[in-house]
C-alpha cells in the first residue's frame, strides 16, 4: 500500500537549469558564491541535492590541495549527512528515481574521497552502494540520463580491477564489470545528461590515462575544461603535468605553467597565492630539465621566500628541489 501510494517515478531531475549553475560555480571555483546559489537552487530542486552539492563544493575545494587534509573532516561530515538525508527520501519515497539517483551520487562523493586517502575497502563497500542505487534509480526512470555515468564508472573499474581487487570484490560480495560497457555508458551520460558533463570530462580523462593509452584525448577533455572554468587553476595544472609527463613536451608544459603563473599574479584564477606556488614549483622542473638552472633557481628562490602553507609540502619541496639544482649547477 505504501509503494501504491507513493509518487510516480519522474522523468529527468526537478531544477536542472539552477542545479547547472551550482556545478559551473563548483567547477569554475567560485566555491563562495555556492552558499548563495544552492538557497536559490532548492527549492525548485530538492533540498537534498543542494546536500549533496554543498558536500561535493568541498571535495572540489579538496582537489586543489589533495594532500592536505584540512578540509577532510568537514567534508566528512557533509557527505555522511547528505547520505543519510537521501536514504531517508529513498525510504519516504521509494519510487521516486532522483530520490535513489542522489543517494548513489552521495555515496560517490564519499567513494572519491576514501580512494584518495587509501581506504579501500570502506570505497568497495560504497562502490556497491553506489551501483545498487543507480541501478534502483534507472529501473524507476531509464531516461535518466545522469545516472549512467556512475553505472558506466563502476563497470569500467570492476572490469579492469587487478587480481587483488577481485579476490577483495569476490570477499563482498560485489558484482562484476565489463570495460566495454562502462565506458558506453559513460559516454552516453557525457553525450545526453544535463549537468554531469564536466564530472564525466574530468573523470574520463583520468581513465584515457591510466588504463586507455589515448592522452591525447585525456588532453583535449582537460584543455576543454580549461577553457570551459578558466578561474579553476586546477586544469591548466593538469594540462601542464599532462603535456610533460605523457607527451614529454617541456616547452609546451613551460607556457602552459607560464600562464598560470601569469593569471596568479593578476588574480584572474581562484586561490591565487596556492597557484602562484604551483606554477613555480612546476616551471622549475621544466627548467631544471631544459637546462636553465638560473631560472628554475629563481623560481624555487620565490617559493621560498612567500614560505606558502599551501600547497601541502610546497615549502620543504622548494627546499629540497633548490638544494639539489644548485649542488648540479656547481
Amino acid at each position: 500500500m505504501l509503494l501504491l501510494a507513493s509518487p510516480a517515478a519522474a522523468e529527468g531531475l526537478t531544477g536542472e537549469a539552477p542545479l547547472l549553475r551550482v556545478y559551473d560555480a563548483i567547477f569554475d571555483a567560485r566555491f563562495d558564491e555556492v552558499p548563495q546559489l544552492l538557497t536559490r537552487t532548492c527549492p525548485p530542486a530538492p533540498a537534498e541535492a543542494c546536500q549533496l552539492l554543498d558536500a561535493v563544493a568541498v571535495w572540489w575545494q579538496m582537489q586543489l590541495d589533495p594532500a592536505s587534509l584540512a578540509r577532510d573532516g568537514q567534508f566528512q561530515s557533509k557527505v555522511d549527512s547528505a547520505i543519510a538525508s537521501t536514504d531517508a527520501w529513498t525510504k519516504h519515497e521509494p519510487r521516486r528515481a532522483e530520490a535513489w539517483f542522489y543517494l548513489g551520487g552521495a555515496y560517490g562523493a564519499r567513494a572519491q574521497w576514501e580512494v584518495l586517502r587509501g581506504e579501500r575497502l570502506a570505497a568497495a563497500r560504497d562502490g556497491k552502494r553506489i551501483k545498487e542505487a543507480l541501478e534502483h534509480a534507472l529501473m524507476l526512470d531509464p531516461q535518466l540520463q545522469e545516472a549512467y555515468f556512475g553505472i558506466g564508472l563502476y563497470h569500467y573499474y570492476a572490469g579492469i580491477a587487478p587480481t587483488a581487487a577481485k579476490i577483495l570484490r569476490f570477499l563482498l560480495l560485489l558484482p562484476g564489470g565489463d570495460k566495454t560497457q562502462g565506458m558506453q555508458e559513460m559516454l552516453r551520460a557525457r553525450e545526453h545528461g544535463a549537468i554531469l558533463r564536466d564530472e564525466a570530462d574530468y573523470q574520463l580523462h583520468v581513465l584515457y590515462l591510466w588504463y586507455e593509452k589515448q592522452p591525447q584525448r585525456a588532453l583535449d577533455l582537460l584543455m576543454q575544461l580549461r577553457d570551459r572554468h578558466p578561474r579553476n587553476p586546477l586544469f591548466p595544472q593538469l594540462v601542464a603535468q599532462v603535456q610533460d609527463v605523457y607527451f614529454h613536451d617541456l616547452q609546451s608544459s613551460l607556457r602552459t605553467w607560464r600562464t598560470l603563473l601569469d593569471a596568479a599574479r593578476a588574480r584572474r584564477v581562484a586561490y591565487p597565492e596556492l597557484a602562484d606556488v604551483r606554477a613555480r614549483l612546476g616551471m622549475a622542473s621544466v627548467l631544471e630539465r631544459l637546462n636553465q638552472t638560473s631560472a628554475a633557481i629563481e623560481q624555487l628562490r620565490a617559493v621560498i621566500a612567500a614560505k606558502p602553507l599551501a600547497p601541502f609540502g610546497a615549502y620543504a619541496q622548494a627546499q629540497r628541489d633548490l638544494a639539489r639544482v644548485t649542488a648540479r649547477a656547481r
